[in-house]
């Protein structure tokens, strides 16, 4: 396992994203925890969750509470594990997503994952996303009381652009350490704002960072192999001898800046696989067939 930083926090450079493991269609309890714990004794130390990772219907903070747990039964080193949590999102009855960026909601929220995961201060902690009813200073100003008050150690934003990146950095400074946005080897419309990361020393945390690259690739053969933009990595993988996925996480390792990708699993093999993606050093020309 490689290592990068997320402020003063060094973690492994390959992170477990738990969305799979406690959302709809989710595995069931004793996979889940196995799950992280292969991550874990892979050398994955970065936990990725939020409180709105539940069914539809279902109790927020079920993520949480899985992650919780699988510290708590876990035989190895926890003290280098860093959790990272989210608030500001809301899941409806019909399975859609929210957004709640108020002030009060966030400090609510915030207290609460902190009491579902044990931890005061939160390791990281991430406004999930900007609500477009609550000017984003103010919620940003709400993440600045939560530092202050020491509820939470470290800051980060997700689902932002450059402008509102800028902003969370003169209204947190130096304690906001991350920024988590969608990217991927089929979506990388976040390009300007990684590399905005890299030029103000963020760390990067690509989320759905194996889009484009089929789950079931692990498995056998896929068909997004004849996709010219996944038949790259496909085709590498196949030279390497290793699965698509680890080709694709370590073509993110290799961009600019510091990037964490935290790739999701619901089964052990899984996570296995993404944490071994930090040995796998790409060549230039590998890189240039994947589109660097």
């Amino acid at each position: 396992m490689r290592y990068r930083t997320l402020g003063d926090v060094t973690v492994g450079a390959v992170g477990l994203g738990t969305m799979p493991l406690s959302i709809e269609g989710h595995p069931d309890g004793s996979r889940a925890l196995a799950t992280v714990h292969a991550a874990l004794d892979a050398g994955v130390t970065l936990l990725d969750t939020a409180d709105s990772y539940h069914p539809p219907g279902g109790e927020p903070g079920a993520g949480e509470r899985l992650v919780a747990r699988a510290l708590a039964a876990y035989g190895g080193d926890r003290d280098a594990v860093l959790v990272a949590t989210k608030g500001g999102r809301g899941r409806s009855a019909d399975g859609g997503w929210t957004v709640d960026g108020r002030p009060e909601h966030l400090r609510r929220a915030a207290e609460a994952s902190a009491r579902r995961l044990g931890a005061t201060p939160l390791g990281l902690y991430q406004l999930h996303k900007p609500d477009p009813a609550v000017p984003y200073a103010e919620s940003l100003g709400a993440m600045r009381e939560l530092l202050d008050a020491g509820t939470i150690r470290l800051a980060g934003v997700s689902n932002v652009n450059g402008g509102q990146i800028r902003l969370a950095r003169e209204i947190l400074g130096e304690r906001l350490v991350s920024v988590q946005n969608r990217y991927s080897p089929a979506v990388r419309d976040a390009e300007a704002e990684l590399r905005l990361c890299a030029e103000l020393g963020l760390a990067f945390l690509p989320w759905s960072p194996l889009g484009g690259i089929s789950r079931s690739s692990l498995d056998g053969p896929s068909a997004q192999e004849e996709d010219p933009e996944s038949g790259a990595f496909h085709r590498v993988a196949r030279a390497r001898g290793v699965s698509p996925q680890r080709v694709a996480l370590a073509w993110l390792l290799a961009r600019p800046g510091n990037v964490l990708p935290i790739p999701g699993a619901s089964r052990p093999e899984s996570a296995r696989d993404s944490a071994l993606a930090t040995e796998l050093v790409l060549t230039e020309a590998e890189l240039a067939e994947l589109g660097v």
